[in-house]
């Protein structure tokens, strides 16, 4: 891999991280929004304030996304597998912005790393980690435990934790209003609207950390893996020592580290697509699901930020959107089954599943196009 297309991949990795910026900006702020606590200007500056927080908040998920998914050999033989994954995963995000669809941009990465390592390998089915043991299977790597496990069980506590969150704040609520004589209407009272209204402005914070934390790292670790790859080839050897930096070198744990610079440039890009803004996703996300009051905005968003927020800390590189999404789910359930919109679930829960085999397959085609030029 040349440093010119070296640096191709890493321009690619940053426009994929500022459409992400764009397309998810509506899962740290949609409720927020919808409640009216913020409007659309001030919500995205605070979540774009945020991202740039937890983007520089460790490295964990980054080093999963260079180092725990793929054989990092593939790599080395030229870097038409990370120009082709970032292609296709932004082509699938670009797609179901259009339409609305609060897509998981991480599992269109993933996926797309999956599909052009296949194809980059000649179809050896190897060059993916599916699954190496560690001592408890969050310690392990490869794309079962870190991605598919979680994909399922990481929503799953979204909308548990939120049903649970949620019903025990109406149950708080009732105890104080029989208690106290008043508050009989307590999801609607004034009171209530404008306690839990300061309250989801440190919820939404928690949730636009998270979104930094665990999205913005992905860019970060298909930009080590882009320079690692060329580094280990022998491609930077030649660099000016001004350059030097560019080299990254594997670490003694058989990994490699992911330089601050990196993380600055990525935290950096994700901010920017964050304030650029994603209103079409804040309408399905925000209005169409579920009707949302401040103390239903609080619930879901300060569940939907514990369950990601421990996911980043394990390294473990979870969907934005299906957690806040499940999360908005479990808060309306907790009101009334009847509350959620299933027709807009059933769309939403479509474009989850799709998402990896897409992905993967259109990032196996483009590396097979590419081959024939």
């Amino acid at each position: 891999m040349s440093i010119g297309l070296a640096i191709v991949v890493v321009l690619i990795a940053l426009a994929f991280t500022y459409i992400n910026g764009f397309h998810d900006t509506a899962n740290s702020i949609a409720t927020v929004v919808a409640t009216k606590v913020l409007s659309p200007g001030q919500a995205v500056l605070m979540a774009a304030a945020t991202n740039l927080v937890g983007a520089l908040w460790g490295t964990a998920v980054a080093k999963t996304i260079a180092a725990g998914l793929i054989d990092t050999h593939v790599i080395e033989a030229g870097p038409q597998l990370l120009i082709c994954a970032l292609l296709a995963a932004t082509a699938w995000n670009l797609i179901t912005w259009w339409l609305g669809l609060p897509s998981s941009s991480s599992h269109a990465l993933v996926g797309a790393l999956v599909g052009a390592a296949i194809a980059a390998s000649g179809n050896d089915f190897a060059s993916v980690i599916w699954m190496q043991g560690g001592a408890h299977w969050w310690e392990g790597k490869g794309v079962l435990p870190k991605v598919v496990m979680p994909m399922v069980v990481s929503p799953l506590m979204g909308f548990v934790i939120g049903f649970l969150l949620m019903g025990a704040i109406y149950a708080l609520l009732s105890w104080f209003s029989s208690r106290q004589g008043f508050l009989r209407r307590f999801g609607r009272t004034p009171f209530v609207n404008a306690f839990f209204g300061k309250a989801q402005i440190v919820s939404a914070s928690a949730m636009g950390l998270a979104h930094g934390m665990n999205d913005a790292q992905k860019s970060m670790g298909i930009i080590a893996l882009a320079l690692a790859g060329a580094t280990a080839a022998g491609q930077l050897d030649h660099l000016p020592a001004w350059l030097g930096f560019l080299r990254i070198h594997g670490s003694s744990e058989g990994g490699f580290d992911v330089p601050a610079w990196v993380a600055v440039l990525c935290a950096l890009t994700m901010a920017g697509g964050t304030a650029g803004g994603g209103w079409r996703i804040i309408k399905t996300l925000g209005h169409k699901m579920v009707k949302l009051h401040p103390i239903n905005g609080f619930a879901a968003e300060g569940s939907s930020a514990m369950v990601i927020l421990t996911a980043s800390a394990f390294g473990i590189p979870v969907s934005t959107t299906h957690n806040v999404s499940a999360s908005i789910m479990g808060v309306g359930a907790a009101k009334r089954w009847s509350a959620i919109r299933w027709s807009v679930v059933e769309r939403m829960v479509w474009a989850w599943i799709l998402t990896l085999p897409i992905t993967a397959l259109l990032a196996y085609g483009f590396v097979r196009l590419a081959a024939l030029f």
